[in-house]
């Protein structure tokens, strides 16, 4: 019978304690620990996203271009477009926009930094006709309710499932699967990692090394080459 984990956690507290242990310390400690009882780390095993079709797809922005929604058209494109996260995409001002370079600012993303998404020049025209009109509002954020407050992303996502529900669809659309799709279709269209992640924001230790490497410049060129190709 194996003693109570509350008792172990107190011996070994008593014996840790005049260490002044820290954080790294302790992962270390227990690390080794591990290895001198051969224990194996176990993780469970995780089920992958799902991501819509491109049939699922078309069908979905069918029923939203139906709807003859303009700023939930742009907003939906926007979000297929580039990949951005919802929360990046309620911070998402007017300002942020290079219409010269097809490119966005994305200010504080995920983990607090700045990165720069492209957007594809056909879709230059109808983005910036949408934010000179809402700039005759007095609109400061890219996407705004009639009250000039900017979108919440609680408001985004219910715009989303709405448009999924309508579509009679069995699984619900969301930003997150969105972003899945994007970058699923330009890894199926043989962009390599390496060329995604600049704009993708995803940072992971084994990548870091070689994404450092390369250049926005090289990331868009790919994503100009192929998005011409793309399904909406």
């Amino acid at each position: 019978m194996r003693t109570p984990t509350k008792e172990i956690v107190k011996k070994i507290s008593k014996i840790l304690r005049d260490e002044r242990p820290d954080y790294v310390y302790l992962r270390d400690l227990f690390r080794k620990v591990r290895e001198e009882l051969s224990v194996e780390v176990t993780t469970k095993s995780k089920r992958l996203p799902y991501v819509p079709t491109e049939e699922e797809l078309k069908h979905y922005y069918n029923i939203v271009w139906k709807m003859r929604n303009t700023k939930h058209m742009v907003l939906i494109k926007v979000l297929l477009y580039t990949g951005v996260r919802v929360q990046e995409l309620v911070n998402l001002k007017i300002e942020d926009i290079d219409f010269d370079r097809c490119q966005i600012r994305i200010n504080q993303g995920k983990g607090s930094k700045d990165r720069i998404v492209p957007f594809p020049q056909d879709f230059r025209e109808t983005l910036m006709l949408f934010t000179n009109a809402e700039k005759l509002t007095g609109a400061v954020y890219l996407f705004e309710s009639n009250r000039k407050k900017a979108f919440t992303t609680r408001g985004i996502r219910k715009i989303l499932a709405d448009y999924a529900k309508e579509a009679g669809m069995a699984q619900s659309i969301s930003p997150h699967k969105l972003r899945h799709f994007l970058f699923t279709w330009l890894k199926q269209q043989g962009i390599d990692d390496a060329l995604i992640q600049p704009y993708s924001g995803h940072e992971t230790r084994q990548s870091l090394e070689v994404y450092s490497k390369l250049s926005l410049a090289n990331a868009q060129e790919s994503y100009n080459e192929k998005i011409d190709r793309f399904p909406i």
